[in-house]
């Protein structure tokens, strides 16, 4: 999961089967240097060192306790100078509002030419200081293992998200802006990046009722504060109206005991299970009673009430801000910096992608007809599959490919860590000169013992990037992985190591204007930067230390968890390519829409034999993983696609429908139920039960308003992509530094600074995409999600 980014000023085709083993070549095995001897005696490369780091928990230990010269002394979380205790966010907080405040002042007093010149560099400033706080802050409060600097970190972001939105409706900066943009001759001055850093910032000021009186931009801050508070309840409160419903036990007969034991209660009658959860979702794929099946999944969907009052309550406080800020609905608003730009750009992308995905549905749903009329020995009755019915009878279809495919799921054994992290460095080191050197910790620099710092050193460049993978589950650890942006990509101009000198005088210069943390420093253009640091979160089991008359053993991977890994560090590269100049469009800032593509597209990667070759490989023997038993895995894969990326289309559509003007014009009152069926009446293959109100768990209102569309959009992308840049994996494509340049240079090395249009013309060469539209959103939608 792609984590969003700081909001100021800026707010989910499969190769076929090939009965090899295919070994990597020599000629493709990263050409590591050498590093430092290990322990044992021996020189090892650095490729070497990155598998052992991660599947040696020996090694590791040996490993970490290395100290680079000079960092004896605590260092702080991820070097920061402030952060060698939980009451440093304060002191971070603090010092940076006093930092903005310099910066504000500065954009209102610019009168000459000279310094009006400048504004979009500061105001990048200005966005880069809150966003080092508050994109910290966030990862902190969500991931780290204590109390006390989890608490901290929520303290700093309250402050600094404030302060935010007070700054998103100063009519100063806007008014700064928009005189600087006005004058030719200024505009002439700035670069493309700070042109686009311009047109962003305008929109993100539009959007934030700027140009209202004083009274109306109080209530927008207060009514964004209210959205805030109500979408966190909506998300935290997720609850169903019934919790437990109970079962004969026969009805429970095909339900795996060892799945219900921990989570039944048995009584006289039966026994109860809860209706949400892993539970409940076990017990739909494997109930045989079809009235059960009813039951539980009615019960299943229907959200209490408090939580439909919470969401209506949500969805209608939005659509006041988007009316207070001059927009028609929230959809209208959050959409007019993406590639879709409006909701009927959205739409006519959902409908021709429905239209493309509905030969596979009819397709599918007549199968498991076929298998709903054997089981009830009926081949002619008045039956018809129902929305209890496609978990069911899904699970069963994979379940006989499975048994067909004659042999037990091994393929983790061929995907330890430490090699699938070999398999990523080498890939990029192949597409784009790019590896990952595992470098020591620095006493203090990370919030669990088990974290792995890797540098990314591309081939002419040096060091670029700082990545933290904290891939180990722990206990209170979320089991969701996902990215995280903790500082972005910047150009430090020298005008800031000055005022670091005359504010701090005996402190480094470098050390002020980056915190301590990592930076680069061109010697040839005299230029220095702060380079990206990112962090990648999984829930992996920790590798088995060896123990007398036990070996090792690394953490095994199952072939979802190695796509996982692919699909994160689809993000995690985009961060690390992406360094522009300016912070505000560097890496995954970019339109939302377009920041899933490099995650979607490795999942591609991962299901290409040749990708596998470089690393899939035993982790007893050494001997290749044989591609045919990916092949089976991805055909079980595909069984149901057609139907899952339906259930997509339609809460794509659902949430375009609840962002629309319908809040605070429907007629009768805004009935969030109603709005729900009408969607999967029109468009859906099977009909909603009429009791349901599965919208009370829609968590992902909160986060994409109007935007989940984008998943089901970059996964089309990526699958055009694959084929053309990619040549869908055929005479070596998917290791091919020609087609990694392109994708490199096209689309990843701008982050945000180029409009996402111009990208996908530039890397498909397709003109026809250049100015998107309606006709550019319709042509993607005829590519469809046919991985």
């Amino acid at each position: 999961m792609l984590k969003p980014s700081c909001p100021l000023i800026r707010t989910p085709v499969r190769r076929p089967a090939h009965r090899c083993a295919i070994v990597i070549p020599q000629s493709r095995r990263c050409r590591a240097v050498v590093a430092v001897g290990s322990s044992t005696g021996f020189q090892e490369t650095d490729d070497d060192i990155l598998r052992h780091v991660f599947d040696s928990p020996s090694f590791w230990h040996d490993f970490r306790l290395r100290r680079v010269p000079g960092t004896e002394k605590p260092q702080g979380m991820f070097c920061n100078r402030y952060l060698t205790r939980p009451e440093g966010f304060l002191d971070l907080s603090q010092a940076t509002v006093e930092k903005c405040h310099r910066l504000v002042a500065t954009v209102k007093e610019a009168s000459t030419r000279e310094e009006r010149c400048l504004i979009p560099q500061i105001l990048d400033r200005l966005s880069d200081s809150l966003c080092r706080v508050l994109d910290m802050a966030d990862f902190v409060r969500s991931t780290h293992p204590d109390h006390k600097w989890r608490q901290a970190s929520i303290q700093a972001h309250a402050m600094l998200f404030e302060f935010m939105n007070v700054l998103n409706t100063t009519p100063d900066l806007k008014i700064q802006l928009e005189s600087a943009r006005s004058d030719p001759d200024i505009e002439a001055r700035w670069n493309d990046e700070e042109k686009m850093l311009a047109r962003i910032l305008l929109i993100d000021f539009s959007k934030s009722a700027i140009d209202l009186p004083d009274d109306k931009r109080h209530a927008f801050v207060d009514l964004s504060n209210r959205i805030r508070q109500l979408g966190t309840k909506f998300v935290d409160d997720m609850r169903p109206e019934i919790s437990t419903i109970s079962f004969h036990n026969r009805q429970l007969n095909d339900v795996d005991p060892l799945v219900l034991q921990h989570a039944m209660r048995r009584h006289r009658t039966g026994i109860s299970i809860p209706t949400v959860g892993p539970v409940a979702v076990t017990a739909l794929r494997s109930m045989r009673d079809e009235a059960a099946r009813r039951h539980l999944y009615i019960a299943g969907r229907t959200a209490a009430k408090s939580q439909l009052r919470t969401l209506q309550d949500f969805l209608q406080t939005r659509a006041k801000v988007a009316n207070l800020s001059g927009y028609r609905s929230y959809a209208d608003m959050n959409l007019s910096d993406k590639l879709a730009q409006t909701p009927a750009a959205v739409n006519s992308f959902l409908s021709v992608l429905s239209k493309d995905n509905g030969s596979q549905v009819r397709q599918e749903m007549e199968e498991m007809l076929l298998m709903k009329r054997t089981e009830r020995g009926e081949p002619d009755g008045p039956i018809q599959i129902e929305a209890w019915d496609r978990d069911y009878y899904q699970t069963q279809q994979a379940n006989k490919q499975r048994s067909r495919s004659r042999r037990p799921d091994l393929m983790s054994a061929y995907f330890s860590l430490g090699t699938v992290m070999q398999g990523l460095s080498r890939l990029f080191n192949l597409l784009y000169g790019v590896r990952f050197i595992p470098a020591p910790i620095s006493l203090g620099e990370v919030w669990d013992p088990n974290v792995r710092r890797l540098d990314v050193i591309d081939e002419t460049e040096g060091r670029i990037a700082v990545l933290y993978c904290d891939l180990f589950a722990r206990p209170g650890k979320s089991p969701n992985p996902a990215h995280y942006t903790i500082r972005c990509s910047r150009r430090i101009h020298s005008s800031e190591f000055r005022e670091a000198s005359y504010s701090f005088p005996t402190l480094d210069a470098m050390q002020v204007v980056n915190d301590g943390m990592a930076t680069a420093h061109n010697p040839t253009a005299n230029i220095t930067y702060q380079l990206p640091t990112v962090a990648l979160i999984c829930d992996f089991p920790e590798p088995v230390t060896a123990s007398p008359g036990n070996a090792n053993e690394p953490t095994l991977l199952s072939f979802r968890n190695v796509q996982t890994l692919f699909h994160e560090m689809g993000h995690a590269i985009h961060s690390v390519l992406g360094r522009t100049a300016c912070q505000v469009v560097s890496g995954t800032r970019c339109a939302t829409d377009f920041a899933e593509l490099p995650s979607v597209l490795m999942e591609h990667f991962v299901a290409d034999p040749h990708v596998l070759a470089l690393f899939a490989r035993h982790w007893q023997t050494d001997a290749p993983l044989p591609y045919e038993m990916v092949a089976e895995q991805l055909a079980i894969e595909r069984k149901g696609q057609g139907v899952e990326t339906e259930h997509q289309i339609l809460l794509a559509m659902l949430d375009q429908a609840y962002h629309s003007d319908l809040p605070l014009s429907m007629p009768g009152g805004f009935d969030s139920t109603k709005v729900l069926q009408d969607v999967w009446d029109q468009y859906g293959s099977v009909r909603e039960p009429r009791e349901t109100s599965a919208q009370g768990f829609f968590g992902h209102l909160v986060e994409y308003g109007g935007m989940y569309y984008s998943y089901l959009f970059d996964r089309a992308i990526a699958g055009k992509v694959w084929e053309e840049v990619f040549q869908g994996g055929r005479n070596d494509g998917a290791v091919s530094r020609e087609g990694g340049q392109r994708f490199r240079h096209e689309v990843l090395k701008w982050g945000g600074s180029r409009d996402g249009w111009r990208c996908l013309a530039g890397l498909l060469r397709d003109e026809r995409l250049k100015d998107g539209g309606l006709e550019a959103m319709a042509e993607v939608g005829k590519w469809g999600v046919k991985d």
